[in-house]
């Protein structure tokens, strides 16, 4: 083999080598992503926090409410680091992505301005919501938030799939099913909705609006009280 083509193999099996590194460098960035969420929603790390909404009441939650979550920014009247509410709900919602209050605020304002991304957001509507799963996926009430947009933006099926998947996680949670029974009450998916209002009696929860509301639609039936059982006869004596 002349000293020419040795030289143009090396080469060539040095740029292979290269290829297949940047291919399996780059498999490992796509799967960094799809393991950490959609990366045009961004990283969750923040300068302050992330704090859970649930859990965190203390003095982050106060400090930020105070500034960046006041009355009339919640209302969308105004804002208050800007004129407008969307920055302050957007700090908000970096500081606490599961901000139950701040989600449902950031949705009424896209709907008020008719944008998937709020003016004052960096992100839109449905990167807040899918963030706040990321950070929390056992968090109840955002997964009923979440279907509640995607309901309201017709994607039904991904709707009830986040009740479904809430509905997975409540657990003894009597109020949580309760208020399942009440989305799935809205979607017209009245088994389902029977099913928690079941639930929630069944771990003693007394409201009776749930119940009343499926009366109202002809969808209302009794628990069923499992049959007691009945006790073996006993044997007759030997004559």
């Amino acid at each position: 083999m002349t000293r020419n083509k040795m030289m143009h193999l090396k080469r060539s099996s040095g740029f292979a080598c290269l290829t297949v590194g940047l291919l399996i460098s780059s498999l490992g960035a796509t799967q960094a992503l799809a393991q950490s969420g959609n990366a045009a929603c961004g990283s969750l790390k923040n300068g302050y926090g992330p704090y859970d909404y649930r859990t965190e009441r203390g003095n982050p939650l106060y400090l930020v409410e105070s500034t960046h979550f006041l009355p009339n920014i919640e209302a969308l009247i105004s804002g208050h680091t800007a004129t407008r509410p969307g920055p302050d709900i957007d700090y908000t919602l970096r500081a606490f992505p599961n901000h139950h209050r701040a989600l449902m605020a950031m949705m009424r304002l896209g709907e008020l301005e008719k944008k998937p991304k709020p003016s004052g957001s960096r992100y839109t509507v449905e990167c807040w919501l899918e963030r706040a799963i990321l950070f929390r996926p056992d968090d109840t009430t955002v997964r009923m938030i979440f279907s509640s947009y995607l309901n309201k933006n017709k994607r039904v099926p991904e709707a009830v799939a986040q009740l479904d998947q809430a509905t997975a996680i409540a657990k003894e949670n009597a109020f949580t099913h309760y208020n399942l029974g009440l989305a799935y009450f809205d979607m017209r998916l009245y088994d389902k909705a029977l099913a928690r209002a079941h639930r929630a009696m069944e771990l003693g929860f007394e409201r009776t609006e749930l119940r009343d509301l499926l009366q109202k639609a002809g969808h209302w039936q009794e628990p069923k009280i499992p049959a007691a059982d009945t006790p073996a006869a006993a044997p007759k004596p030997e004559q």
